[in-house]
């Protein structure tokens, strides 16, 4: 739909939204602030004391977008277990057996899932007594008997009140890439494991190149005080576990109707079961519980203390807007008089609703925030009671936004209505985009100053541009790959 320009409205009354407004200045901040170096954060790679110890199940990103070769769909993406580096043998990196992946989507904006896509895993490993290898000779096929170490997985469709539906009930996953020598064409494994859904649409469970990109400098006081530490992708030769799943627009929306209901929100999260250790093993028993979710890139690092990180990773979006802990700083948030106290960038005025609207509730009319535009708030939905909406902490795309034949970088900021925050794409930098917003950027009207960002735009490994689109994985070591 024409947008036109973004113009924040002014004179609009506080609304009450608690840690979720505090969230959003997280998603936008980490791009500024940080506690820690090196590989500590990035994304929500390793963000909170407890997902760090257990990175198997540790969410990275969530992508979200319109299908550019099938634009009846929609891809999902979502990662884990970050900071892979290539020569991590001899076990590499494998998916947590038995633990609940899932990518939700919220169709109603309640905070609650209408539909959870959710993998989970099991494990083949063929090695036994006789051999340490992962593989003991090339890997050309996955069906190859040279491949020792295998998983697969069941995926299934949940929705409130009805009975869950296997899509795919034995599907293999892409293994690791343990090198040139022993899977010479992961292109064709990838492709092997790609399953075709009942309905339409496709999913893969693959080992990708980390798909997020930026400077992790932005932690030595904003890229060395200067902006002389920049340019640099410090992710660059490390890879992720991802499901990417393509489903058609109607099987998302609220109630099958991507016309009249064309906005979703969307995050990743991760359930466990507590293990139970004896001598050799650890068997999952009881209940399971969610100990990690994602949304929007840059949430749970720097706003939330220490002591509360662990406490949102386990909550569900629909309980954000009950907690009270860091309303304070959410309105009138500390990154911005950071980057004023080190570059002399004025910090822009509080209270920052526009922030609040952009990542909580969505831009829209209805939402009564200061953009008088709609964007991507599930308000935008004609068939929802809009009485049951929460400000929540969720990705959310409108699936109706015109495809964008030359996607731009900076997304919304620079007039591309597909991009970040509508959804999210493999090529939106989102660290740039968070630090003009922080700094009261609109559509139009970028800050100069920092117009050249971390000077990292893109990754080093070129994207695909056919599903899954994520870039194969690194098979060098980190030290080699830049």
């Amino acid at each position: 739909m024409p947008l036109g320009r973004l113009t924040p409205r002014t004179g609009v009354p506080v609304r009450s939204v608690a840690i979720l407004t505090a969230l959003a200045l997280g998603m936008a901040g980490t791009a500024l602030l940080g506690a820690g170096a090196g590989t500590s954060t990035a994304s929500s790679h390793r963000e909170a004391p407890l997902i760090a110890a257990d990175p198997k199940v540790d969410n990275t990103d969530v992508y979200a977008f319109t299908s550019p070769d099938n634009a009846d769909t929609v891809t999902l993406i979502a990662n884990w277990l970050p900071f892979q580096e290539p020569n991590g043998g001899p076990n590499f990196y494998p998916w947590a057996d038995g633990a609940h992946y899932d990518i939700n989507i919220d169709s109603q904006g309640t905070g609650k899932p209408d539909i959870t896509y959710r993998w989970t895993f099991h494990t083949d490993d063929q090695r036994g007594t006789n051999t340490f290898l992962y593989n003991n000779g090339p890997v050309n096929n996955l069906n190859d008997p040279t491949l020792l170490f295998r998983q697969y997985y069941t995926l299934e469709e949940l929705r409130p009140n009805c009975d869950p539906v296997t899509l795919v009930e034995h599907g293999q996953v892409a293994p690791s890439n343990t090198g040139k020598a022993s899977m010479p064409d992961y292109g064709t494994l990838r492709r092997q494991a790609t399953v075709q859904l009942p309905g339409g649409g496709q999913t893969v469970a693959t080992q990708a190149a980390d798909p997020f990109f930026l400077d992790l400098r932005v932690f030595d006081l904003l890229y060395g005080g200067n902006l002389s530490e920049v340019g640099q992708n410090t992710l660059a030769g490390y890879n992720v576990n991802s499901v990417a799943l393509q489903i058609p627009k109607s099987r998302l929306a609220y109630k099958g109707d991507a016309t009249r209901n064309p906005v979703i929100g969307i995050w990743s999260s991760t359930e466990k079961q507590t293990l139970k250790l004896s001598p050799g093993k650890a068997d999952p028993t009881g209940k399971f519980v969610q100990v990690s979710r994602l949304g929007n890139p840059l949430v749970n690092e720097v706003v939330l203390p220490a002591g509360l990180k662990d406490a949102f990773n386990s909550l569900p979006p629909s309980e954000d807007h009950n907690q009270p802990a860091v309303v304070a700083k959410v309105l009138d948030p500390e990154v911005p008089k950071l980057v004023q106290a080190i570059y002399g960038l004025p910090a822009p005025a509080a209270p920052r609703t526009d922030l609040q609207e952009i990542f909580l509730t969505g831009i829209a009319k209805a939402a009564n925030g200061p953009y008088a535009v709609d964007l991507n708030s599930q308000l935008m939905n004609q068939d929802i009671d809009p009485n049951r909406f929460v400000p929540a902490e969720e990705l959310r795309l409108n699936m109706s936004t015109p495809m964008t034949a030359v996607p731009d970088r900076l997304g919304v900021l620079n007039g591309d209505f597909q991009g970040f925050p509508n959804g999210r794409r493999l090529t939106d930098d989102v660290v740039d985009i968070a630090l003009q917003v922080m700094e009261g950027a609109t559509p139009g009207h970028l800050i100069p100053a920092l117009a050249a960002g971390d000077k990292v735009n893109t990754t080093d490994k070129p994207f695909s541009a056919s599903f899954p689109y994520l870039a194969l994985p690194y098979n060098k070591a980190v030290n080699q790959a830049q």
